[in-house]
């Protein structure tokens, strides 16, 4: 199970690390660094579960929680937090946490926490048909992509190009078969629009400062590393 998840939490180095732990995992985190960024986040982009630290500046993630809530927003809510006490975690519940971490917390234990608490919803994650490729995660159905977590604007056709290459992972596209399968079109159009748009979207793709994971195969086609 691959989610999309948004980590809230004001220690910087701690939310990087966690994150990054939740990635080697396979999932796909943001982070926001306070209750207000997080709201933010969270009107931008959807996510199939939050993960909340309880004390923080300018928003705490209990005001942050009862807000979601009297919005309507189900998602499945974790709070993390250092307080440990009984009354804590009962006033956490209660406003609509579905479960309640005191840290520090291993990822796999909130791996295994948020898999219990959507299955026991029954629910099926927007990012079921996800596929991976290294550190990029794309969704066919939701239109979405990320890099390291984080989201990637890309318009319709860079994300169809893209979802190609993920999908075929080390694997050599030629011109011709990308053509065919994001273009549509069963002959070679006299233009390089193949070579166009791979230009966009490798840009788009390192502009967080990440590696080009497009290898080009000098008069044949490209290849996404895996």
């Amino acid at each position: 199970m691959t989610l999309n998840l948004l980590l809230v939490e004001d220690d910087a180095a701690y939310a990087e690390a966690l994150a990054e732990e939740l990635r080697a995992i396979g999932h796909a985190t943001a982070i926001a660094g306070d209750g207000r960024q997080a709201l933010t986040a969270m009107n931008e982009a959807a996510y199939d579960a939050v993960i909340l630290d309880r004390m923080m500046p300018r928003l705490d993630g209990m005001s942050v929680l009862q807000t979601l809530r009297a919005g309507g927003m189900t998602l499945p809510v974790i709070m993390l937090t250092a307080l440990s006490a009984s009354q804590d975690k009962v006033e956490g519940l209660e406003a609509g946490a579905d479960d309640y971490v005191v840290k520090p917390v291993a990822a796999m234990e909130l791996h295994a926490r948020l898999t219990a608490i959507l299955r026991g919803r029954g629910w099926t994650t927007s990012s079921a048909d996800t596929l991976q490729a290294g550190d990029i995660v794309v969704s066919p159905t939701s239109f979405r992509a990320w890099r390291n977590g984080k989201p990637i604007d890309l318009a319709k056709l860079e994300l169809k190009l893209l979802v190609e290459l993920v999908r075929n992972a080390d694997a050599v596209l030629t011109r011709a078969m990308l053509i065919e399968r994001v273009w549509g079109y069963d002959f070679m159009p006299d233009t390089n629009i193949v070579d166009v748009h791979i230009r966009r979207l490798r840009r788009k793709l390192t502009e967080g400062g990440g590696d080009d994971p497009i290898q080009t195969l000098r008069g044949i086609g490209y290849m996404m590393r895996g």
